[in-house]
């Protein structure tokens, strides 16, 4: 079981002072759009050096042969996990596993199926005319079938999630820590 306590901050400053209040031996970090937007790989680097693992959230999502090499990237930067959007696709998929299959530090990588934030109005929005189980029932499938090590979903389908996986869950317990504003 792993602790992620994500770091939803706009500077290395933010990120480091709720670190501060952390014990690597007891959690990983999750490193976001946001923060690496602004930051740049520097801050997966100071985490580290801290003796944090890194769970760096991108949400890969573009064509195999670019989403192959942003997962190398990715590994090159030595972090613990890095993820890509299921609905990518197998071949997406297959390509960014397959990328990193052989390096020395292969991080975990794991699919994203539906955003939590999504409704069924949402992905009729999109042409899919299915429930948001349904769809990440679908794409846990095509997942685990594109060797991906796991999933994220919503904590609503956890049950589903298992039977779909069945060995190939991660169990991942993520907490979020507000910067004081």
């Amino acid at each position: 079981m792993s602790i992620i306590v994500a770091l939803d901050a706009k500077s290395q400053y933010e990120a480091m002072t709720i670190v501060e209040q952390l014990d690597p031996t007891l959690c990983r970090v999750k490193v976001g759009k946001e923060l690496f937007t602004h930051e740049g790989p520097s801050i997966v680097k100071k985490l580290q050096d801290t003796g944090f693992e890194v769970f760096l959230d991108l949400k890969f999502h573009d064509i195999p042969n670019t989403t192959a090499q942003a997962v190398c990237a990715a590994a090159d930067l030595g972090v613990w996990m890095v993820n890509v959007h299921a609905s990518g696709g197998e071949r997406m998929m297959n390509a960014a596993a397959e990328a990193i299959a052989n390096k020395n530090n292969k991080p975990l990588l794991i699919a994203v199926t539906v955003l939590t934030s999504m409704e069924q109005s949402d992905l009729a929005g999109i042409g899919l005319d299915v429930s948001p189980q349904q769809q990440v029932e679908r794409l846990a499938k095509l997942a685990k079938h594109s060797g991906m090590d796991g999933v994220v979903s919503s904590a609503q389908e956890i049950e589903l999630i298992k039977k779909v996986l069945i060995n190939k869950l991660i169990n991942i317990f993520h907490i979020r820590i507000e910067y004081p504003q």
